[in-house]
């Protein structure tokens, strides 16, 4: 079996809530470590994550120390970067042995070609502002300054402050969907630019499926060939999505 999530946004948050869904996280990862071959994290893990070159975030102690546990069993864990955790750089790779993606791939698993992104940065030509900030913080540049002229105590309050304003947008956007009627808040209109990407994309390659995270919105999509699976959002009803040893690909509701 191969394991997909995305979006839990490690140490967002109080310091209680942040404590008990790490918790909730690791036991997930537990359990797919039953009879996982590999589990795919598709960005978003971490709420905010900046590595100096010998400085990383405090906490998340659990959390790594069950990632390395599971690549020391051979387990193969692979990292999507998010929006979020962008500016993840080697340590996780040496500490934990996970693999680290910054751009989305086409990956062929269990003979299914699957298209793995977290999503953040596609079909925003809409949205100059978004886009430029997107290349922005995506400059090698920039994250060279922003190491050099910061120390790590105000780098990571300035990056836990603009991950809340980014997580207030998601809110926004949940109370909006129960005003409107959406049904149990769910807005399925914030999936559409992947859904779309995704049928782009598939016009000029062969994908099975696509699986992307980022709208903190669980969705399932399948239109003829194309099947789309939208992970969610671990901060209210988690969920996960999981490849059998035949090629399907389903999206599963995290249990209490």
């Amino acid at each position: 079996m191969i394991y997909f999530a995305s979006d839990v946004h490690l140490g967002a948050g109080d310091e209680r809530s942040a404590r008990a869904l790490e918790r909730r996280f690791v036991e997930w990862l537990d359990r797919a470590a039953r009879d996982a071959e590999a589990i795919f994290l598709v960005g978003d893990i971490f709420d905010f994550w900046f590595e100096y070159r010998r400085v990383v975030p405090k906490g998340f102690v659990r959390t790594l120390g069950k990632l390395a546990q599971l690549t020391d069993r051979g387990i193969r864990v692979v990292f999507f970067t998010g929006n979020h955790d962008m500016w993840v750089g080697d340590y996780l790779a040496r500490e934990c042995g996970v693999e680290i993606f910054t751009s989305p791939q086409l990956l062929t698993l269990h003979g299914r070609q699957v298209f793995v992104a977290h999503g953040d940065n596609m079909k925003i030509d809409g949205q100059p502002v978004l886009k430029l900030l997107n290349r922005t913080f995506r400059s090698r540049t920039l994250r060279r300054l922003f190491s050099w002229g910061l120390h790590p105590d105000l780098a990571l309050k300035f990056g836990h402050w603009w991950s809340g304003k980014s997580r207030k947008k998601h809110i926004v956007a949940d109370e909006r969907a129960r005003r409107t009627g959406c049904g149990g808040g769910f807005d399925a209109s914030l999936t559409e630019p992947l859904i779309e990407y995704a049928r782009e994309y598939a016009a000029t390659h062969r994908v099975d499926h696509f699986v992307f995270g980022h709208m903190h919105f669980a969705r399932e999509f399948r239109d003829g060939e194309l099947h789309v699976v939208n992970l969610g959002g671990w901060e209210k009803n988690p969920s996960y999505a999981v490849l059998d040893d035949a090629g399907e690909l389903t999206l599963k509701m995290l249990e209490s």
